[in-house]
């Protein structure tokens, strides 16, 4: 039985430039069900990382209405908002945004203190999550300046991980990382995806979209076409061929 976590009804974005109002979503009935690897693609400025900011509750839709974990969060004010995205979401972007005069330890436990004040299990959990995605000991003192691409993603994501999100949204977070590195980052959302974590992602990589069970096309503000792939197995020549063929028809 699938759970849906964010329902989404009507939604719609505008923006004003230059005297002009830009539709930037029209529109918009998602729904997206707990355990789901979402993945959101399209040409640029169709609107993906609006719609992610949206769901996310970062930024607010001008119509339409957003429930998430049972929240109407489009009429939440704004301090409450933040309130929310903290215990509710985490987020893994292009730029780590990692402090640099903290280490990477300190910088994920900054993270989860936010949340609760119970200093040592949250330094308990970060210590295994840094483990789990293959951050050693000895790196976790280290700063984001001594880490590879590749390494400081991999911690953006426990950061984004540290306080048990019900979604992590991530915003093309191989786009600034060499092959190696982004393989490395895909990993670890594949791996907690198949624990259970619901992810949605916004790429324009071929190779980071195949690792979602279900790939959302969206153009000109609305969702043209959807395609599932089911779990994600390395090296799958069907799954490949699929998503190409289903791009293809999206006139990708």
């Amino acid at each position: 039985m699938t759970h849906t976590i964010i329902k989404t009804a009507k939604l719609s974005k505008t923006f004003s430039s230059g005297g002009q109002q830009h539709h930037v979503l029209k529109n918009l009935d998602l729904e997206i069900n707990k355990g789901d690897f979402t993945v959101i693609m399209g040409p640029s400025g169709a609107g993906k990382t609006t719609l992610m900011y949206a769901l996310s509750g970062m930024d607010k839709p001008n119509l339409g209405s957003i429930d998430f974990a049972g929240q109407e969060i489009s009429k939440l004010n704004n301090d409450r908002l933040a309130t929310f995205r903290r215990k509710h979401c985490g987020f893994v972007f292009q730029q780590m945004f990692l402090l640099d005069n903290l280490s990477i330890l300190d910088n994920i436990l900054a993270a989860g203190l936010l949340i609760s004040k119970d200093k040592k299990t949250i330094a308990a959990r970060a210590k295994d999550l840094l483990t789990q995605v293959g951050l050693s000991e000895q790196i976790w003192n280290k700063f984001p300046t001594q880490l590879s691409g590749g390494e400081a993603q991999r911690a953006s994501i426990v950061r984004a991980l540290i306080n048990q999100p019900v979604v992590v949204f991530a915003d093309e977070p191989t786009g600034s990382l060499n092959s190696a590195s982004g393989q490395a980052a895909l990993d670890v959302l594949t791996s907690v995806n198949e624990n259970g974590q619901s992810v949605v992602m916004v790429t324009h990589d071929l190779r980071s979209a195949r690792r979602g069970n279900r790939v959302l096309y969206i153009k000109d503000g609305v969702i043209q076409g959807e395609c599932n792939l089911g779990k994600y197995v390395t090296g799958d020549q069907t799954r490949r061929d699929k998503l190409a063929d289903f791009l293809n028809d999206m006139g990708w």
